[in-house]
């Protein structure tokens, strides 16, 4: 059986979880935790860095520091995972859903002026497959409107947007390192970065439980006490040590997505130019990470076909999101703003293909073939 994931593990990260297990410290913001952060705040050039448990912890915390209240608005896409829209769907807020684009499978920047009310706080792009949303209108839009710009990139670490990388962009961004990611920190984690300094000192105050215990570890007061709510936004050392020995070698696991996505891409354009599937597309000015390679079949019927299919032949391959404006609590907490035009069809078409790290082309070889039979 071909699986559709593995966690990525490159061999080291066993020697940085023992080192962590025999320090004196294996909660938050230790040794390891710290020089996580450090990594990405000097490689990616963000003002804040901090690790957080999951990335819905992270855009939790988004949504606390935004000040999201009852009443507020947030517009974002339907297509992402709920992660996206609870986060502020628990702070009270109406989620507004507007429509993606179909080359994309992104928020259509077009479409997101007109989803603008009184009402409206922040929006909330999300990076799908680690290629970037049309940042330049998103952010325009923004400014217009004084409006937050939250970035969900759970899978765009090491993608970037005309030369910057996702999550640097907006005044909040949010990775993911889940099992499923590019990068782990041993099965779940994610981390946050505060790119707006005036929500910087805040954001270390929530996500130590309400306290200013970060600015007592410093030596800036003499004691910590309850200053705001917070809550426990914290990774164990555990997490951050197994997470510390992927970045060290992050461009290998890069370089080896890439050359998985460009291989899947190359010997399956002939079915593209056939007119039997579409493609991913990677909008100039985008650089993406090969977090995904997804094919978009006629309808739901023959996608259908396809899975049972190539799981028949030891293949697993996915499909993704079910719109949250078409389910039951996404009715609840929120609505879709003009025409559903493209997000529930397009939707239905996406067939996600095996991609991981330490995948070989042999194997990426039997899923094209057994894609091309099945159209043959």
């Amino acid at each position: 059986m071909i699986p559709f994931n593995k966690v990525p593990y490159l061999g080291t990260e066993d020697k940085f979880v023992l080192e962590a297990l025999h320090q004196a410290k294996l909660s938050g913001d230790g040794p390891f935790g710290e020089a996580c952060q450090q990594w990405f705040m000097e490689k990616m050039h963000v003002h804040n860095a901090l690790l957080t448990p999951s990335c819905t912890h992270a855009l939790e915390m988004s949504a606390l520091l935004a000040g999201i209240k009852k009443g507020d608005e947030v517009i974002m896409p339907s297509y992402t995972f709920v992660s996206t829209a609870n986060a502020f769907a628990l702070r009270g807020a109406t989620i507004v859903f507007v429509d993606i684009d179909k080359k994309t499978m992104n928020i259509d920047a077009s479409k997101i002026e007109a989803a603008i009310t009184e009402r409206t706080v922040a929006i909330v792009p999300v990076h799908y497959a680690g290629v970037a949303c049309d940042m330049d209108t998103i952010m325009g839009i923004a400014r217009q409107y004084h409006l937050l710009v939250i970035e969900d990139a759970a899978q765009g670490m090491m993608s970037r947007y005309k030369g910057e990388l996702l999550g640097s962009i907006g005044d909040m961004g949010c990775y993911s390192f889940h099992e499923t990611k590019n990068y782990t920190s041993g099965g779940e984690g994610g981390i946050l970065f505060v790119n707006d300094q005036k929500y910087a000192n805040q954001a270390e105050i929530i996500r130590e439980k309400g306290t200013d215990r970060s600015r007592f570890l410093r030596g800036e007061v003499d004691k910590y006490t309850w200053v705001s709510l917070g809550s426990s936004y914290l990774p164990s050392e555990l997490q951050s040590a197994y997470l510390f020995a992927q970045l060290e070698q992050s461009e290998t696991i890069l370089e080896a997505r890439l050359s998985l996505w460009d291989y899947y891409f190359t010997h399956l354009k002939h079915l593209s130019q056939q007119g039997k599937i579409e493609l991913p597309t990677i909008p100039q000015g985008c650089s993406h990470n090969g977090h995904m390679f997804y094919i978009k079949t006629k309808d739901i019927d023959e996608r259908s076909k396809l899975m049972a299919y190539l799981k028949q032949h030891g293949i697993m391959a996915v499909f993704h999101y079910i719109p949250l404006h078409a389910t039951d609590a996404g009715k609840r907490y929120g609505y879709f703003h003009g025409e559903d035009t493209h997000t529930t069809t397009e939707s239905e078409r996406i067939l996600r293909l095996p991609l991981y790290y330490g995948m070989t082309h042999k194997e990426q070889q039997k899923v094209i073939d057994y894609v091309s039979r099945f159209y043959q």
